[in-house]
This record gives structure tokens, sequence and C-alpha cells, in this order.
């Protein structure tokens, strides 16, 4: 494997050229948004991802080339990193953009090139969408199903420590594929078929959605209780030889919010209805709403009265660590559905989302210190490392009084903040 194409350059694919490129191969990246294919070609990433920024310093025009379409030249494998999102009305999987890739794959390159799917899509999907294109046009191909199953901001670093899942069309594919993806991964788990590789990839993501809900469980159950979650999770996990208790928290992304709909598709296509999957996606979907109403309850507590308040939000990506611009699945988004049915004064800040993404919110941009300065409440959303670095005195000393701390991830001493006159300190499932 010397010349590898890679369609679409988003999180997965980016990351995955500029692996490929570290390892001394020619990769051929193209993507069919403009402006991202603009950004790339002129060294600039329109993610954050760290080691991106370097790789394309190091790489660009050399071994790693970016632009709209495949080169017209031999490619031995192309891997498919397109989007597969699911319709926000029916939550069913869109695959256009998917065969659209196979298809121009199909005419762009020919029947000896190893195409990979890499893209997260639906059992069986490879098989039905995918080869068809690749059939109509070449009468036989070489294909498989690696998923990516890296975090965002470490994904570099995954990509050469994590074991890659390998399925194959057939012998000759998969062992093509094992070939390629042996240069970045310390070990191949070679599967059965092109189906269970498609598999693995949303067990790991669903299994991920479930553990994370039961966490969010506690946190609503100890609410209506008037116990606090974390001393419940805290000593339940103590020592304790089983399993441990996740933490309450939102749980977003491009793959946790779409994936366990993918999985839900592909058991419906089978006739099976899952117990567990479609009730921990929509506890955690519904965690965000319920945290927003629950501040503007508290808010009320607090200052008798919500209009007019003044509101600091912390934290718009859909998680702080590792941290990230990603919006995909952010809580924020439902949290200010509810919010704006108040009369509220709306500041917000985050270390890596631009000012105008949060602008586009509705939302007033604010430095971390504006945030805190005459606001009546601050709502915490996102815990990224930085604001566990506040210093908690100074600035809650800038607030209005009395004065609401909401802080979701409990990123601040709660002791610290409840010894400071005229300041209440509330959290996911802590009143």
């Amino acid at each position: 494997m010397k010349r590898v194409g890679i369609v679409g350059l988003g999180y997965v694919g980016i990351t995955l050229a500029v692996a490929l490129a570290r390892k001394g191969l020619s990769v051929f990246g193209c993507d069919r948004v403009p402006e991202v294919v603009e950004a790339l070609a002129a060294g600039r990433p329109h993610i954050f991802e760290p080691g991106i920024a370097e790789g394309l310093r190091e790489h660009l025009n050399d071994r790693l080339h970016v632009a709209g379409a495949l080169p017209d030249a031999p490619l031995d494998a192309v891997v498919l990193c397109v989007s597969t999102p699911v319709d926000p009305a029916t939550r069913q999987p869109n695959l256009e953009g998917l065969r659209s890739a196979a298809r121009a794959v199909a005419h762009g390159v020919g029947p000896d090139t190893l195409v990979v799917v890499r893209s997260t899509v639906p059992v069986g999907a490879s098989r039905a969408v995918v080869l068809p294109e690749l059939m109509a046009v070449w009468g036989r191909a070489r294909l498989a199903m690696c998923p990516e199953r890296t975090i965002q901001g470490q994904a570099l670093r995954e990509l050469e420590e994590l074991p890659q899942v390998v399925g194959g069309l057939d012998d000759a594919s998969a062992e093509l594929a094992e070939v390629l993806f042996s240069l970045l991964a310390p070990r191949i788990v070679r599967v059965s078929s092109l189906e269970a590789a498609e598999a693995v990839k949303l067990l790991n993501n669903c299994h991920t959605d479930l553990i994370y809900s039961f966490g969010n469980e506690v946190a609503l159950l100890a609410e209506r209780l008037s116990l606090d979650p974390m001393e419940l999770i805290r000593a339940a996990n103590l020592d304790y030889p089983r399993p441990d208790l996740a933490r309450p928290g939102f749980v977003g992304g491009g793959c946790l919010s779409k994936d366990p709909y993918i999985l839900l598709a592909s058991a419906e296509r089978v006739g099976h209805e899952p117990w567990l999957i479609g009730s921990a996606r929509r506890l955690n979907e519904h965690l965000p709403g319920h945290v927003a109403r629950r501040f503007l309850e508290l808010l009320e507590q607090t200052r008798e009265r919500v209009d007019g308040a003044r509101v600091a939000l912390l934290g718009f990506a859909y998680k702080g660590w590792p941290p990230t611009d990603d919006m995909r699945g952010a809580p924020i988004v439902p949290m200010l559905d509810v919010l704006r049915e108040q009369k509220l004064v709306l500041l917000g800040h985050d270390f890596l989302v631009a000012p105008d993404v949060i602008r586009k919110l509705g939302v007033t941009p604010c430095s971390l210190d504006e945030a805190f300065d005459g606001s009546d409440a601050v709502l915490i959303i996102t815990d990224h490392p930085d604001y566990r670095q506040l210093d908690v005195t100074s600035a809650l000393s800038r607030m209005r009084r009395p004065a609401l701390v909401y802080d979701c991830w409990r990123l601040l001493s709660a002791d610290v903040v409840r010894r400071i006159d005229g300041v209440r300190y509330a959290s996911i499932g802590l009143g």
C-alpha cells in the first residue's frame, strides 16, 4: 500500500489522512464542500484536533494532497469517510452521501483498488449500498469495512493505539485491509464479515451511551429523593469489585447522538426491538432540557424573578474533555430552547467554539472574566479543565447577590462556593 484516497475530510477523514501521511503513504484527500477543501489546501484545519495543524504543515503538498475529487491516477485503496446523518424527524439514517461517494469511486478508480468503508453505517449497508455501485461499473470488487473508533481530542494518538477492526467482502479484501491498517495499529481484529465489522462500531457506542445513561438515571432519582448523586456513586464504587457506576453528565457528539438510532434502524429491519438502546438515548437526550428547566426553577427561587436576569453560559461544545470545538449533539442547543422562553440576558463562553458560532445561537460571546461581571447566575455546561482552574472566590465576588452557580460537572469546590455569602450552588441531581 503506497497511494491511498480518502473521501470525506471531516473529523474521521482528516485525522486518518494525516495519520497515514505520517506513516509515509501518499494520501489524496477529497471533500465535496469547497470551503473545507480551500481551508485544508491552505494549511488551515477546519476543525480543532490536536496534531492536525502540525500534520498539514509537515506533509501538505508532499505526502498529503487535498482537492475536490480523487486524482486521475491509480490508487491502492480508497477509504470512504463521508457523513451518515440521521434524519432529525424520523431518526432514520441518510445514506445518500455514502451511495454518491461509492458511485464516484467506481467511476474514478478501477476494480483492483480496495474500497474501505470507514463511515458508521447500519448493519448491511456496505453490502447493500456500496457494493452495488462498485459492481455496476466493475463487475467485481474488493471491499472492506474498518470502522473508526477514536475519540475527538485524542484521535491521532488513538489511531496508533487502538486495535483496528477489519471485516471483508472476502478473504482477499480483508487481507488487503489488514495490510493497510497494520501500518497504523498495533493489532488487527479480524471479524467474519462486513456486517460484523459494522455491528462492532455500533455496539461500542451504544454501550457507552447506555453506561452514561445509568449515571443520569441515578442523578434524576437522587434529585427527587433529596440525595447527592455523587455521594451515592462514590460510595457505591469505592473498592467494590463490580463495574463502576458512571457519573452523571451530558452525552453528545457526532457518534453517540446518532449511532444508537443507526443500530435501532438495523434491528428494525430484522424485526427486533431492542429493550435498552432507545431508552438510554432518550434519557440522555432528556437531560439537557431537564437541567435547563431546573436551572430556571433555582434561579427563580434565588432571586424571585427570572425576567431580566443576566446569565452566563460556560461551554458550548458537546464536551470539554478531551477539548473540542464540535457542536454536534451539544447540550447547549436544547438548553437554549428552554432558556429562550424567559427574558434572560444570555452571555456565552467557550475556549474553542468561535464567537460567531455562539452569536448565531442568539447568545452574546464574552470572555471568562466578563461572564462573571454583574451576572445573576452562571451555568457551567462542559467539563473543560480550564474551568476547574477558576479562582472561585475572585470570580464569584463579581456576581450580583443573590447569585446562583449551577456546575453541571462539579468542577468547582461546592464547599468553597457555599462559603461565599449570597451564592447558591447546584449541580445535576443536586439542588
